[in-house]
């Protein structure tokens, strides 16, 4: 082993701060009011080491979104896809709605919509959770509930994009009854063969 990566030693610990600090920045403020001085102020560390690492408010948000994508998705499993679907859905609107993680995960978005590389990592942190969300799908494909067919992670796009059309589109919101009209909606679409 190299003398100088030290796996969970100060840089897991620096990282670990930074990405909390991060996080309690958009909790408190959300993306507009996010700056590497009150993130390092928060974290402890320096603000010179949080430019050198992570460049700027976009890296941190970057970074933060990877850990998070790392981090397991409770996959329902209720015995049918109806009830997988409609838990996915409802998992992602009541993350909106919760105290702590909603505004997170707001400011994520609108970090997404003002910045590239916020854009970036989002879209990656969405690839991996559709990903895991898509095991739904791939067990009710082999259940014969769906055609084998059916594109298993455009299942997951279609049934989610309603929560999040309502929610920075037009500003509306999600009740429980949407949610699962949108993982209906793209059940029927995926029973018809559409996806």
């Amino acid at each position: 082993m190299e003398p100088n990566k030290r796996p969970g030693g100060r840089s897991a610990r620096v990282r670990d701060a930074v990405r909390r600090a991060t996080l309690a920045e958009l909790l408190e403020g959300g993306y507009a009011r996010l700056t590497v001085e009150n993130v390092a102020e928060r974290s402890g560390v320096h603000k010179t080491t949080v430019y050198r690492r992570w460049g700027g408010v976009e890296g941190l948000i970057a970074d933060a979104l990877e850990l998070a994508g790392d981090e397991p998705w409770p996959i329902p499993d209720t015995g049918s896809v109806e009830g997988d679907l409609r838990g996915i859905v409802q998992l992602v609107r009541t993350g909106f709605d919760d105290p702590e993680l909603g505004p997170v995960s707001s400011a994520f978005v609108a970090a997404a919509m003002q910045n590239s590389s916020a854009a970036r990592a989002l879209h990656d942190f969405f690839v991996a959770r559709h990903e895991q969300s898509a095991e739904v799908v791939r067990r009710a494909v082999a259940r014969g509930e769906l055609p084998d067919v059916v594109d298993v992670r455009e299942v997951i796009r279609v049934a989610v994009a309603p929560v999040y059309y309502r929610l920075f589109v037009a500003h509306e919101p999600v009740t429980e009854r949407d949610a699962d009209r949108a993982a209906d909606a793209a059940l029927a679409a995926a029973r018809a063969g559409v996806l």
